[in-house]
């Protein structure tokens, strides 16, 4: 016998569920039921999302997509606008606001636009199979904006929708920020000072097969090591006169890097080495170029690497660190520590962000489904909502769980598109209906 869709077996188990056993409202049973409905609504919305190519740098895409997010949440109520970002090199924002009771708790929804693929990719186009959607942001993060609409639908069929003080900011410039980024993500941290609560729709990720909750994300960083030393023949090397020359010195600073660093939470990586007579980086910072010879002692060698961490003690904690060991030189050599402007900052595991995976669990545990553990955040990369961590509590991958994301097959498990709205639907149900506390 062909087994159903979790969609289906969703609405059959509340639907002949005996009342004494039932512990979902009137009206979450019946968010439940219309995410199923509307699963293939929902499919088909993720189809026409994913084959309009939004790459970062495809503003004019970005800008489609944004559209058909306008035509989806207008009719629900909202205020939408499109923020166009011109200055940032990026596409822009779509801001959409719906207003509630005064005294209601304040939501708020991120997702993003844009995606790693850009026009020239040859994975352009939305394809389905054995249970799951393969196409560029089927995951990330066209099938979380999916799930943003499927649950919001559910929440204005049951009548909850009435009265929620809702705010969705979807960026368009996540996979590739724009500069600076504190322009580019202005709006998005104002929206934060004036939420109670913030809901991440970026994917859902497991762990051995479980769903697992994130109430933390890692900041990224990135930063250069600029070492110098006297250019002269190599036969002088390691002399008082000569010293150790920039390349060595570059090594020194790494290897400490790798032996004085390590801590719980943190990595940190060496993506880009160069050093020579000559060394200089593009304006992008992701290409270097050198020339030298192996008779003459090198003058220059640069280095760029990533730091992420969970803190902003830690972060400044480790900087520290790093600057230290920067400082210590080699005999006639030099060394300069950059960290690059725009850093996306961390998102700690608050009690806030605790408190709220709690509550989450509860609407877990009211559908019947396992509770969600939080997630380790080694397994999580950075994203939007750490930039409105340091406001408000808050939760990311709400999203549908995929596999493959940033390459070529990413796809994602339609099922859990049905699972996630449903969770969503009910949780910003229940925070809609709390009173927000008096800053």
């Amino acid at each position: 016998m062909k087994s159903l869709p979790l969609a289906a077996l969703l609405a059959a188990s509340l639907a002949f569920a005996p009342p004494a056993a039932a512990k979902l409202s009137k009206a979450e049973a019946a968010m439940t039921r219309t995410v199923a409905a509307e699963q293939e609504r929902s499919i088909a919305l993720l189809e026409r999302l994913v084959n309009q190519n939004s790459g970062s740098l495809n503003l004019a895409g970005v800008e489609k997509v944004g559209a058909m997010m306008r035509a989806e949440l207008e009719p629900l109520g909202f205020t939408v606008t499109w923020k166009p970002t011109p200055e940032t090199k990026r596409a822009g924002h779509l801001i959409a606001v719906r207003k509630g009771r005064p005294d209601a708790k304040r939501l708020l929804l991120i997702a993003h636009l844009d995606t790693v693929f850009e026009p020239d990719s040859p994975f352009q186009r939305f394809t389905r199979k054995d249970g799951w959607g393969e196409g560029p942001g089927a995951g990330d993060d066209k099938g979380g904006m999916v799930v943003i609409v499927a649950a919001l639908r559910a929440m204005q069929a049951a009548g909850t929708l009435n009265g929620a003080n809702i705010e969705i900011h979807m960026t368009g410039d996540e996979e590739d920020a724009g500069d600076p980024v504190a322009l580019a993500r202005a709006d998005l941290v104002e929206a934060g000072k004036r939420s109670d609560v913030a809901l991440d729709f970026e994917g859902l990720v497991r762990d051995d097969g479980a769903d697992m909750g994130s109430i933390a994300r890692r900041s990224s960083e990135s930063w250069t090591v600029t070492a110098t030393g006297k250019s002269a023949h190599s036969s002088g090397i390691f002399s008082a006169d000569v010293g150790d020359g920039a390349i060595y010195e570059l090594a020194r600073i790494v290897r400490d890097f790798r032996a004085e660093l390590p801590e719980p939470n943190l990595t940190f990586n060496v993506g880009l080495i160069a050093g020579g007579q000559e060394a200089a980086l593009d304006a992008g910072g992701i290409r270097a170029t050198a020339t030298g010879k192996t008779n003459i002692v090198a003058p220059i060698a640069i280095a760029r690497g990533d730091l992420r961490t969970l803190s902003g003690e830690q972060s400044a904690r480790v900087r520290a660190k790093m600057a230290a060991i920067v400082a210590r030189h080699l005999p006639g050599t030099g060394a300069t520590l950059a960290f690059d402007p725009g850093a996306y900052p961390p998102m700690a595991p608050t009690d806030g962000n605790r408190a709220l995976l709690a509550k989450l669990n509860g609407v877990n545990r009211d559908l019947g489904l396992a509770e969600m553990a939080p997630l380790d955040p080694l397994k999580r990369g950075a994203g939007d909502i750490s930039f409105v961590a340091a406001d408000v509590d808050g939760i990311a991958g709400l999203g549908p769980y995929s596999t493959g994301d940033h390459a070529p097959g990413e796809k994602v498990e339609l099922d859990s598109i049905t699972r996630q709205a449903t969770r969503a639907a009910i949780l910003m149900s229940r925070l809609a209906a709390e009173k927000r506390v008096a800053p």
